[in-house]
């Protein structure tokens, strides 16, 4: 049974979530072709804000309960939640995770990538493709009549094939009217369990892949998750409508 708590969207309503989509994908665009070796997480997090609001959006992180930035910036070790800072400065060889979300009259989108600095180890290279290519297995899955195990078991098998491990502490979610929104979506789990999914779903998939084991830890700033054994990891994030006609990445 489908949860009387998940709203679903109007086919109207998911081109309004992927207008704001298109701001944030245009925002990684235009972080990929520039050098961030050197610059501070809090500048390049003024840089986001700057674009956000160019394209007349706002910040969807900063509707968050007292967190006061545009976007969540992890480097190598810290799995999500990274808090942008004046003294943090990105150096090259390092792993970027950059999350943000947007919203646009009144929708919202959120998605995150990993950005490799100049030049990164040949593991890290390997952790973040797979990392990458988890997020699209799950989207394949994502379509009428599939449920929500389907999503989390995709991910999972794909990870662990290649001898890495998928965070349980933070999941996906519903995404849409608002930042989060039911349902939780594990990125691990089992083919054929949970609810179905159904066209209207709009969902924020989000796998965070260690290269070590998948326990973490919260830094003293009570926002920063990082690897309890201190390995690299690696984040992707979309925000994906299921419809009858299959998955639409609304962030691309």
């Amino acid at each position: 049974m489908r949860s009387t708590r998940i709203q679903l969207k109007s086919p109207d309503e998911i081109l309004r979530i992927q207008d704001a989509g298109i701001i944030i994908a245009g925002i990684f665009r235009k972080l990929s072709r520039m050098s961030l070796d050197g610059l501070s997480t809090w500048e390049l997090d003024s840089m986001i804000e700057s674009m956000i609001v160019k394209q007349k959006g706002r910040s969807a992180f900063k509707t968050v309960p007292r967190y006061n930035a545009s976007s969540c910036i992890s480097i190598n070790n810290e799995v999500v939640h990274g808090v942008p800072s004046k003294k943090r400065k990105i150096k090259n060889g390092d792993l970027v995770k950059i999350d943000t979300g947007v919203v646009l009259n009144g929708y919202f989108s959120d998605a995150c990538y990993t950005f490799m600095v100049g030049k990164v180890t040949d593991n890290a290279k390997r952790l973040t493709v797979a990392a990458r290519e988890s997020l699209q297995r799950a989207i394949e899955v994502m379509k009428p009549g599939n449920r929500l195990g389907d999503i989390g078991h995709a991910i999972q098998a794909h990870v662990e094939s290649r001898k890495y491990s998928v965070v349980r502490n933070y999941t996906g979610h519903g995404v849409g009217y608002a930042l989060h929104e039911p349902p939780i979506v594990p990125h691990y789990g089992k083919k054929g369990t949970g609810i179905l999914l159904e066209p209207g779903m709009v969902l924020a998939v989000e796998p965070m892949v260690n290269e070590g084991g998948h326990a973490v830890c919260l830094l003293e700033d009570k926002w920063t998750a990082v690897t309890a054994d201190g390995s690299l990891s690696a984040h992707f994030e979309h925000t994906i409508a299921v419809t009858k006609q299959g998955p639409i990445i609304l962030t691309e």
